[in-house]
């Protein structure tokens, strides 16, 4: 790992958080903080093939895979500690197609858990969270997503459209896209006003956005080639002040 890069592009994130609400990280700098280089970047790609069928996403029509998992962390030394699994309930005012519903995702699994990346994301964007509040621990909620589309049916990343998670601090870490054209991540301020908008292309590229004082969501992806499916698969990791 690349520490001088690893430490510029934190800085960087940390400020424009506290500047704008929103930033985003690229894959050379996320891979500066990551270990095991390309092999233990396609190891932990690798996970995205054991994720399950989500049925609330399935019964609005997108076909969507996921797991997850809820952890405390540490603001100190970064490291991460799971806790028992339980549903995933949306906070109040969030998310209006589900923040009433109490949502049973399968855990993650024991290889995920156990992947060197996955600590290194946490002690990361930890310390991008830094930048915007400083509580004794925080509870991280971490989501693998696959989204799927078929030329008769687009994917959803976010069939709630324009919302909030009701978090200080959310993330999307690309993992990586096939045959997929959209899929466009948008931040806006709470007035409606466009902060940041890209399209993650590149495994690796990181969006990070202050979900206290923005709203987020993501267009639909279609297939380029009608022939075969598109996928887009990401990490969602939320930080919130406990």
């Amino acid at each position: 790992m690349d520490r001088t890069t690893d430490s510029a592009g934190i800085e960087a994130a940390r400020t424009a958080l506290t500047a704008t609400g929103a930033h985003l990280m690229p894959p050379a700098a996320v891979r500066a903080a990551l270990p095991g280089g390309s092999d233990g970047w396609a190891r932990f790609a690798a996970h995205w093939e054991e994720l399950s069928p989500d049925p609330y996403a399935a019964s609005r029509g997108t076909r969507r895979l996921r797991r997850y998992g809820h952890f405390t962390v540490d603001p100190e030394t970064g490291e991460g500690t799971l806790q028992p699994h339980e549903p995933f309930l949306q906070p109040d005012r969030t998310n209006h197609l589900y923040e009433t519903q109490h949502r049973e995702f399968d855990p993650l699994t024991d290889a995920f858990l156990a992947d060197p990346v996955l600590h290194s994301l946490l002690e990361l964007l930890g310390k991008a969270a830094d930048a915007l509040a400083r509580p004794e621990r925080w509870r991280v909620k971490v989501h693998p997503f696959r989204v799927t589309a078929a030329a008769d049916s687009e994917g959803q990343p976010t069939p709630e459209g324009r919302h909030r998670d009701g978090v200080t601090l959310v993330t999307s870490l690309l993992i990586g896209r096939e045959n997929a054209t959209g899929g466009q991540s948008t931040v806006y301020a709470t007035d409606g006003r466009e902060v940041l908008s890209t399209t993650l292309q590149e495994p690796a590229a990181l969006l990070l956005s202050d979900d206290r004082s923005t709203l987020h969501g993501v267009s639909p992806i279609r297939p380029v080639d009608a022939d075969r499916p598109a996928r887009r698969d990401v990490l969602v990791i939320t930080y919130t002040a406990a």
